[in-house]
């Protein structure tokens, strides 16, 4: 909890010094529910990386590119001082910052924490695949210890055909969702498009044949306001006249489909002119029908019907080593002396992330890290 308090104490100063480097911030596009207040970096993540890589560069740090960390280097009283390379090098420190994400890249991590079948999901980004927890083993060989969620991790649903990083597509709660046989799985509207991707983005690529679900709708997502915010991916979806049509173009057993688009199209009988896809509207399907639609349930009957493939992506993994509000990595006699840690390589979320945070407290235990560990040569 004291980390969390820390996290939100430091947010405000945090990107108020980014901005003084010249780094904007406006508030993402890609959802169109209310929700909680959210900013991101213009430009994205490479847009901080840019501005902070020219200051440390001007500032006189060196970068060693094309080498990998292969241990952490204890000095005779258990501190940390340094780091043994791949090549068999040894660079020594008075303090180490670790900030190498967490093992979204390491397909054996994956499937003995996360689950059978978790090695192959795709990645968000192309970034993605380096993170593969070196820099959590060597914390642990060190006498790290684990923190967070070690079977938890933070997807997203991408359009399976796109080569774009994080090509979401979040208007699925606007329509239904079926799996390769034509079958509904989930409550598409059991919440805000937040609340629900990652369980969803999870359960795809776990849970169904194929790895591999479809999001339906028709032309009254047409009517939503500015809806191709909600999109991110680059490709068009499939457009059809009917659903016999549609069912062709996927790939799923007409019948079926027909079947499943028939029945929810029969629940739907809420007040659809209370329809509001900036809010849960509470527009449900009618009791008894399974898996309910809890709101947005407007029937699909308005041709053409538009359908994205949909597969889910991993972002990050939840588990990772034990830090404290002083960005400090803990062993199991407290702080290791010497040994910082920041972002993703951290294990605090525990079931789900929480909404628009991970890159904030990569910045703001970044930003400690960095801080601390320039303290502690000042004071060695």
């Amino acid at each position: 909890m004291d980390y969390f308090r820390r996290l939100a104490a430091d947010a405000a100063p945090t990107i108020a010094w980014l901005q003084r480097l010249g780094i904007e911030f406006h508030r993402p596009v890609y959802y169109l529910s209310a929700g909680p207040a959210r900013i991101q970096p213009v430009g994205g993540g490479a847009a901080i990386v840019r501005v902070l890589l020219e200051e440390a560069r001007t500032a006189g740090v060196s970068f060693l590119y094309g080498h990998a960390a292969e241990q952490l280097v204890m000095d005779k009283h258990g501190g940390i001082c340094g780091v043994d390379l791949d090549d068999g090098q040894t660079l020594i420190a008075d303090t180490v910052v670790l900030a190498s994400g967490g093992f979204p890249g390491n397909g054996e991590m994956l499937r003995e924490h996360i689950g059978p079948g978790a090695e192959s999901m795709k990645p968000i980004s192309p970034g993605t695949p380096s993170n593969t927890g070196a820099g959590i083993r060597m914390a642990l060989a060190a006498g790290a210890l684990r923190a967070g969620d070690w079977n938890g991790m933070h997807a997203e649903p991408v359009d399976a055909r796109s080569t774009e990083s994080a090509a979401v597509v979040l208007v699925y709660p606007y329509g239904i969702v079926v799996d390769r046989d034509g079958c509904r799985f989930f409550d598409e509207g059991g919440g805000l498009a937040h609340e629900t991707w990652e369980t969803f983005a999870r359960q795809i690529h776990l849970s169904l044949p194929g790895n591999i679900a479809y999001a339906i709708l028709d032309s009254a997502l047409l009517d939503i306001a500015d809806y191709g915010r909600a999109i991110r991916s680059e490709i068009p979806p499939l457009r059809a006249d009917s659903i016999v049509e549609l069912s062709a173009l996927l790939g799923i057993p007409v019948a079926a489909l027909e079947s499943t688009v028939r029945a929810y199209n029969a629940a739907a009988t809420g007040d659809i002119s209370k329809f509001d896809a900036t809010r849960t509207d509470g527009v449900a399907t009618a009791a008894g029908y399974l898996p309910p639609k809890s709101n947005w349930a407007r029937p699909l009957d308005r041709p053409p019907y538009l359908a994205w493939p949909l597969v889910g992506a991993i972002a990050y993994t939840f588990g990772g080593i034990a830090t404290n509000p002083q960005a400090e990595v803990l062993g199991i006699d407290g702080p290791m002396r010497g040994l910082y840690a920041a972002g993703e390589i951290t294990g605090h979320f525990h079931g789900t992330a929480p909404n628009a945070v991970a890159m904030l407290r990569a910045l703001v235990f970044g930003r400690i890290a960095g801080t601390n560990a320039i303290l502690a040569r000042a004071r060695s």
